[in-house]
């Protein structure tokens, strides 16, 4: 709740302060681009996140931020392709997602190992015991601060009014992201799928490489 009223709180901030414009796009799309994008969202982080239990061998619904990014993604860029809407209509989102990460991984950190976010042990000082006397990477907490850092240079470039991170702050996001996350699903207990890798890895390559031919694509457009 914490997380998705300081997401709020951004967007209408951002939206006021200098992504007025980007706001506007979003509203010409109509609501049929949010009901896109919310069901692909639900999709995408209801369904990774299953199936990442399910390929870690455990039962239940799980859910994933990084899926329902993924989910999102998906759904709009077939909604704008059926529209005829080019052009990346993310920008609005971008303060959002950061600060919605940002503070929701605390959330992930403090509910324990029941939130199924936790790292794998370690013998690093910092490493934290969530209640099995085993310390363990706060991967969470990795993960809040990479975004917070993200913020921090998104809204000085905003601010700045960047003219590439006002084209491309979405992909840049996106890419941001899931660089960042592909670095930590290293330090998670998750089944492989693919060698060393879990699904997340894979999810997080292809949001990499869709990132990186967007901002490619509207550099040579």
């Amino acid at each position: 709740m914490l997380a998705a009223t300081a997401a709020m709180a951004m967007t209408v901030f951002a939206w006021h302060w200098r992504l007025g414009e980007a706001g506007r796009r979003i509203e010409k799309a109509g609501a049929a681009y949010a009901l896109a994008l919310l069901a692909g969202a639900a999709a995408g982080g209801f369904g990774a996140g299953t199936l990442n239990l399910w390929i870690s061998g455990q039962d239940g619904i799980g859910r994933s931020i990084l899926g329902a990014l993924a989910g999102a993604i998906a759904a709009v860029e077939l909604f704008k392709r059926a529209r005829g809407i080019r052009g990346s209509t993310g920008l609005i989102f971008v303060p959002a997602f950061a600060t919605s990460v940002a503070v929701g991984r605390w959330g992930c950190f403090l509910a324990g190992l029941e939130d199924e976010t936790h790292g794998t042990p370690t013998s690093l000082p910092w490493g934290h015991d969530f209640g099995d006397g085993i310390p363990r990477h706060p991967v969470q907490l990795y993960e809040s601060f990479a975004m917070a850092a993200f913020l921090a240079a998104a809204l000085l470039l905003i601010g700045r009014r960047s003219p590439f991170f006002l084209q491309n702050g979405f992909y840049v996001l996106v890419f941001f992201y899931a660089a960042q996350r592909f670095l930590w699903e290293f330090l998670k207990p998750y089944g492989a799928v693919l060698g060393p890798f879990n699904l997340f890895h894979l999810l997080c390559a292809g949001l990499m490489v869709y990132s990186g031919l967007m901002i490619a694509k509207g550099r040579a457009a």
